[in-house]
């Protein structure tokens, strides 16, 4: 497969899983009628960061992928890590499990620092890249927990 496939694939697959389950919550988020604590964004702000947080993420993937350094490994924790935040926003919204949703997230940002240090190590511009995310979800653990506790 051709570098620009490579980085299509790389960046389609993470923004599908998105899509979709932007798709599955639609009816059930209610981000809108919450008590948010300080700092929490407008709710348009949301599908904006995420679009470019798997676009970076796709990227990095990708990275790895066209330089021959993607293994076992570095798939695992890649796929592992994208199935856990495709189940928080249905744990969140759907069941409405906020403080469960709270310890998945951080079970999610343990995931995602394990990737970004095996990201580095084969490539450090595949590594930093996940830096946005990883601070994306450390701010929204915050309003995750702060939601649970106001609500």
């Amino acid at each position: 497969m051709n570098k620009i496939k490579v980085y299509i694939k790389s960046i389609l697959i993470p923004v599908i899983i998105g899509g979709i389950v932007g798709i599955i919550i639609s009816k059930f988020i209610d981000y809108d009628t919450l008590i948010k604590p300080f700092l929490a964004p407008p709710a348009i702000i949301f599908p904006i960061v995420w679009t470019i947080l798997y676009i970076l993420m796709g990227i990095s993937y990708g990275i790895l992928k066209n330089a021959g350094l993607a293994d076992e490994n570095v798939d695992l924790i890649y796929y592992l890590q994208l199935g856990i935040n495709a189940l928080w926003s249905i744990f969140f919204f759907v069941f409405d499990w906020k403080l469960f949703s709270f310890f998945w997230i951080l079970l999610l940002i343990l995931c995602v620092i394990a990737m970004i240090i095996r990201f580095e190590c084969r490539n450090k511009v595949a590594g930093l890249l996940q830096i946005p995310y990883l601070l994306w979800l450390i701010f929204a653990a915050y309003l995750n927990l702060a939601i649970y506790i106001l609500n």
